[in-house]
């Protein structure tokens, strides 16, 4: 009699993770879509987080690797913000709106992924792997989103038909939501996106993270089920 061994693949991301997160997205969504409307999901942390979703389920690392590439230093800032406002040392006002009573608790509370959810895309890499297509994936893909957030949604200072609608979505008019930027033409501020963006944000963390990935486990981990035995 002779025993053998089937190597199969196995789970590198834990269920309670993949429940968890994707309750966590099933009420922000018809939440966000209800305040905001649905183009507030072309923000690139919005994107991110369907991306994240994807990898979560799917364990192919180029969702979490493009999401990472994109949101993980301007979402540090925001994290650094937040925790500046939290000990009344404000930065670059970014988060304000998390401390503003005007807004439900709720709602701030949603908007609070802005704080995990890079730090969750460290894990996948670090889980799944750096997968080094993701710059130019998402480089294109930000292309994408900038133009359509230029030429079809409402600038900056914008009439807007409701409230809460985005505007100024991904700042390609300019930092101010109030009044677009008029130190430049509008075109050439979003030229300075188009370069700029892939150039000091895209890249260096793209380098980065294959640094991380090495000291992940970013590679196929197996585990030995038993087969039946035969003779």
């Amino acid at each position: 009699m002779e025993n053998n061994s089937v190597i199969t693949p196995s789970q590198r991301v834990p269920l309670w993770v993949k429940l968890a997160f994707t309750a966590f997205v099933a009420v922000l969504v018809p939440y966000y879509w209800r305040e905001y409307g649905p183009t507030n999901f072309l923000y690139y942390c919005d994107v991110a987080l369907f991306l994240a979703l994807l990898a979560t389920w799917t364990e192919k690392p180029i969702f979490a690797s493009m999401a990472a590439v994109g949101i993980t230093i301007p979402q540090v800032l925001w994290q650094i913000d937040f925790l500046g406002q939290w000990i009344g040392l404000p930065l670059i006002g970014m988060t304000d709106y998390m401390f503003d009573p005007g807004i439900s608790l709720f709602a701030r509370g949603l908007s609070f992924f802005h704080f995990w959810l890079p730090l969750m895309l460290l894990y996948f890499v670090w889980r799944l792997g750096y997968d080094r297509r993701a710059f130019a994936a998402w480089t294109l893909l930000a292309w994408v989103l900038m133009l359509i957030c230029f030429f079809v949604l409402p600038p900056a200072g914008a009439e807007l038909d409701f409230p809460n609608q985005p505007h100024n979505v991904n700042y390609v008019y300019g930092m101010d939501d109030a009044q677009p930027q008029s130190w430049m033409p509008p075109w050439a501020w979003l030229s300075l996106l188009i370069v700029g963006l892939p150039t000091i944000i895209f890249l260096p963390t793209h380098h980065a993270l294959k640094s991380v990935s090495r000291f992940g486990r970013g590679v196929e981990r197996f585990e030995k089920i038993p087969e039946a035995s035969g003779f």
